[in-house]
């Protein structure tokens, strides 16, 4: 039995998957779609549904958790603003790309080897900044650097006008932003994802802002840049509505909780627990890839596995975190035995 097209399994796969992925969009600043479009790939969508579906869960995920990063004043909306302009440019560039490798027949090979590398790589660069922060909290205690990195602060301190002035306070060149969020722009109309999981470390490492301020800010840029790449793929009919659909139910309370979690994390869980995700995603799409390459159907199982249980994961880590903040927040407000608060 089929309802809307799709086996109840199906269903079922969708709606969890788009809950899972809306909290770890709230809380890491991305949409999820560098989930989204590899596993599409793998249940055998073709490569423009698979990035255009991919897209629209962005533009809809981010509405929401855009909404709830407001309300805790976590978004830089000229850094967003500016973001937006150069990351379209290179959203539109990279769409065109993606069509022209979608005629040679090699555009989902592409695709699937660029997020391998991609993925692992920030995972590493997370989880080495995980692990120096762990070392630096031994030696001399509580680190308190407002959270800025220091390749970050490093090309903060390079003053090559025109320079802007950021809400999380500092400043940085336009140059770089428009460096930053044009490179960002142009993988993200390649792989088909809205960009979060390689624009919210651009903006934490090579621009230079808190890793709050970063993921409220990715999201508001991510708002319009995710818009526009929707247009773009679903002028040619590469949206399955169906799907987006399906996914946007289970994010719509998922990135809720996820953006709300933000405040009650630790900072240094956050990055390794994106670093965890990262790491795992690459493991499951670069199994996906070699299934191909075998031409066996195992593999395949394996990768699906990886890469939808990674979010799970991950988010299922950050939920019990923040069960447990709520609980020792009430545990504090409870009388003690001699009356006192």
């Amino acid at each position: 039995m089929e309802i809307l097209g799709l086996s109840p399994a199906l269903l079922a796969l969708f709606v969890s998957f788009g809950f899972m992925v809306g909290v770890l969009f709230g809380f890491f600043g991305m949409g999820g779609s560098f989930l989204i479009t590899p596993t599409l790939l793998i249940l055998g969508y073709p490569a423009p549904v698979a990035i255009g579906s991919g897209l629209a869960f962005y533009f809809g995920t981010s509405v929401i958790a855009v909404l709830k990063h407001y309300d805790v004043g976590q978004v830089d909306y000229k850094l967003g603003a500016i973001l937006f302009v150069v990351l379209s440019i290179g959203i539109e560039l990279g769409s065109r790309l993606v069509f022209g490798l979608e005629a040679l027949g090699i555009a989902s090979l592409v695709t699937g080897v660029a997020y391998v590398v991609l993925l692992a790589g920030i995972g590493a660069l997370f989880l080495r900044r995980a692990y120096r922060l762990d070392d630096e909290d031994d030696e001399v205690g509580d680190v308190d650097d407002e959270e800025i990195p220091q390749i970050g602060r490093q090309i903060q301190s390079y003053d090559v006008p025109p320079m802007i002035s950021l809400t999380s306070g500092g400043r940085a060149s336009l140059w770089t932003i428009t460096g930053a969020g044009g490179s960002v722009g142009l993988v993200s109309g390649l792989i088909g994802v809205g960009g979060g999981f390689i624009r919210m470390p651009a903006i934490y490492y090579l621009i230079g802002t808190p890793l709050t301020a970063a993921v409220g800010t990715s999201l508001f840029a991510g708002l319009f840049s995710g818009a526009f790449g929707t247009f773009t793929y679903g002028m040619s009919g590469s949206v399955d509505l169906t799907v987006v659909s399906l996914l946007l139910v289970g994010s719509a309370l998922g990135a809720r909780i996820g953006s709300a979690a933000t405040t009650t994390v630790d900072e240094d869980d956050v990055i390794v627990y994106f670093g965890i995700m990262m790491v795992l995603a690459s493991g499951g799409i670069a199994l996906s890839e070699l299934a191909n390459w075998l031409g066996t159907g195992a593999l395949d199982l394996v990768s699906v596995l990886l890469l939808v249980g990674s979010s799970f994961v991950v988010a299922s880590m950050i939920l019990y975190r923040v069960v447990r903040s709520v609980g020792a927040d009430e545990s504090d407000g409870q009388p003690t035995p001699d009356g006192g608060d």
